[in-house]
C-alpha cells in the first residue's frame, strides 16, 4: 500500500484516468505512461470481479495506486475489490447521508465500519492479515460520486459523513439529472458543480470530478478541485488512433 490516500487529504493535485478495456496489457502501458492513479470502471466497462484482481496487479507493475468504481452500493462488491488489492473504491450514485455512510461501513474495518476480513490478495492471502488490519483505514481511500439531482440537494449532509475522503462530481450523470444538457445547460451545471466543490472542500474533503479532455483542467483551479479522472483508456486509444489516421491522410 502507499501515501496515496495522504497525498488525496493533503490537496495534493492528482491526474488519472479510467480504465475501461479489460485486459492487463492496457493497464500496464497506461500506469507506465505517467499517471498518478487509476480507476478501473466496473460500473459501466465490462469488467468483472474476476479479471479486477488482475487488473490491480498491472497497476502495481509501475507502483501506480488503483482504485476501482464499483457498480454499485453492495457492501461484498467493495469488499472484493478491496481484498484484491485496491487502494480504494469509488462509489457511484450517491445521494444521501445514508448511502455515504453505508460506504464507509463497507470500506472500513471495525471500529470504523463493518468490513469483514478475508485472506485476500491484499492481506497475503491470510499470511499477513495483522499487518494489513494495522494500516487498511489509514491508507484505503473512499470516493463517493454525486452525480443525481437528490444528491445536489442533500449535498450538505453527503459531505459531512465522517469517513467519506473525496467526493467526486460526475458532470455527465449530474447534467441529465438536473436538466441541464448541451449548451444551453452550461451555466446550470457550472453552478451545480461549484455548489458541490464549495460544501466539500468546507467540510474538510478533497474534490474530484471527471473531464473527458485535460482542456479545461486550470479552469477548476479555484474551486479547489485536486483530483481528475481524465477521459479512460478506450477515450484516449480512438483519440489516438484518429489523429494518426487524419494526420496520415494529410501527409
Amino acid at each position: 500500500m502507499s501515501d496515496f490516500r495522504q497525498k488525496c487529504l493533503g490537496g495534493e493535485r492528482l491526474i488519472g484516468t479510467f480504465a475501461a478495456v479489460p485486459h492487463p496489457v492496457t493497464v500496464e502501458v497506461t500506469a507506465a505512461a505517467g499517471v498518478d492513479f487509476l480507476c478501473i470502471d466496473a460500473e459501466h466497462s465490462q469488467i468483472g470481479r474476476e479479471l479486477i484482481e488482475n487488473l490491480i496487479r498491472a497497476s502495481d507493475v509501475h507502483r501506480v495506486p488503483a482504485i476501482v468504481r464499483v457498480p454499485g452500493h453492495a457492501p461484498e462488491s467493495i469488499a472484493g475489490v478491496l481484498d484484491a488489492g485496491a487502494a480504494g473504491v469509488l462509489v457511484p450514485r450517491v445521494s444521501t447521508a445514508a448511502q455515504a455512510k453505508a460506504a464507509v461501513m463497507a470500506t472500513r474495518y471495525p471500529p470504523l465500519g463493518e468490513r469483514g476480513v478475508g485472506p485476500g490478495r491484499a492481506a497475503g492471502y491470510g499470511y499477513r492479515i495483522p499487518d494489513y488490519l494495522k494500516r487498511a483505514n489509514d491508507e484505503i481511500l473512499l470516493a463517493v460520486q454525486i452525480e443525481t439531482a437528490e444528491g445536489l440537494a442533500k449535498v450538505e449532509e453527503i459531505v459531512a459523513v465522517e469517513g467519506v475522503d473525496v467526493i467526486f462530481i460526475g458532470p455527465g450523470d449530474l447534467s441529465v439529472s438536473i436538466n441541464a444538457l448541451g449548451p444551453e445547460g452550461a451555466k446550470k451545471l457550472e453552478a451545480a458543480i461549484l455548489t458541490i466543490a464549495k460544501a466539500a472542500r468546507a467540510a474538510g474533503k478533497a474534490v474530484g470530478i471527471f473531464r473527458p479532455s485535460p482542456d479545461d483542467v486550470g479552469k477548476w483551479r479555484d474551486a479547489e478541485i485536486t483530483f481528475y479522472l481524465i477521459a479512460s483508456d478506450t477515450m484516449f486509444l480512438g483519440a489516438g488512433v484518429a489523429s494518426a489516421v487524419s494526420a496520415a491522410r494529410s501527409a
